[in-house]
């Protein structure tokens, strides 16, 4: 149960964010390579550009990286208008406590979007927030290894 999310979508774009106002989500925590952007791009497509500034306008946005490469991050943050944490040691939940302390959100009032179950989503469960699983925003263009292991790990949820 630990590694199943709250939520398993195909992509970011089909998040209800009407759903989570509704339920007291007041803030979202997005993973970054492969959830809202190509992998090591440092860009968004119009389609992440448009749904991230829709879902700014109702809940706090930040990005929650593991991703630790001090040049590629600040790439992203001059493309951003919102937080981005990096080297975030995911499934470890330090930094994401250490900004809702900032923020002043509770754990259950957040929900962590993310690619991977092994981090994003094992991060989610222990914070306490609301998980959403979703396919790479890449899939199509990965490589057979990597599809292997997504494959590998989302059976064991379906398993679980």
């Amino acid at each position: 149960m630990l590694l199943k999310p709250d939520f398993n979508l195909k992509s970011i774009y089909e998040i209800d964010l009407e759903l989570l106002k509704e339920q007291g989500i007041k803030a979202i925590f997005f993973d970054l390579d492969s959830t809202i952007m190509v992998s090591k791009s440092a860009q968004y497509t119009q389609s992440t550009e448009e749904f991230l500034k829709k879902a700014d306008e109702y809940f706090f946005i930040a990005v929650i990286t593991n991703n630790k490469k001090c040049e590629y991050l600040e790439k992203v943050k001059s493309i951003s208008d919102f937080q981005i944490i990096g080297n975030a040691q995911k499934p470890s939940t330090k930094a994401m406590k250490k900004l809702l302390a900032k923020i002043n959100i509770a754990p259950h009032e957040v929900v962590i979007v993310g690619d991977r179950p092994l981090t994003d989503i094992l991060a989610g469960k222990f914070l306490g927030a609301k998980t959403i699983l979703v396919g790479s925003i890449n899939a199509n263009n990965e490589g057979i290894a990597t599809r292997f292991v997504r494959w590998l790990e989302r059976r064991f949820i379906l398993a679980d």
